[in-house]
């Protein structure tokens, strides 16, 4: 499978929202579970990542308006989005259950362009 059978809104919005594949599985996870309040703790263990890596998530997810931190312990809540939002994360939970690969491989390759952008940044170039 490729990553074409990743329809094109799917595509945009990982491009523009999903950083990692933690971070893509963060999101559907606090999604699917969105009347849980979300610690760094209680996300970390359902993800098998550190309490620091998960910190760093809730908050990124925060700052992206996906959650909101609803007590100082810090908790978080899922915060819904639009409903054409809605529909595109829908759709990508849909793909990443079905096509796994072709979805994470989009998602790495978003890190191997953004890489390569700061390599080029740093190259000679004859004028």
């Amino acid at each position: 499978m490729t990553e074409d059978v990743i329809p094109e809104n799917v595509r945009n919005f990982i491009f523009q929202h999903i950083d990692s594949v933690a971070y893509l599985e963060g999101l559907l996870l606090v999604r699917a579970e969105s009347t849980i309040l979300w610690t760094a703790i209680t996300i970390g263990g359902r993800l098998y990542i550190s309490e620091k890596e998960s910190a760093n998530l809730l908050n990124l997810l925060a700052a992206r308006n996906f959650m909101t931190q609803v007590s100082d312990i810090p908790e978080f809540r899922y915060q819904k989005q639009s409903e054409e939002l809605e529909d595109t994360i829908e759709a990508l939970a849909k793909f990443y259950a079905q096509y796994l690969v072709p979805v994470t491989n989009l998602v790495h390759s978003k890190s191997k362009l953004k890489i390569q952008e700061f390599a080029d940044a740093f190259r000679i170039r004859k004028e």
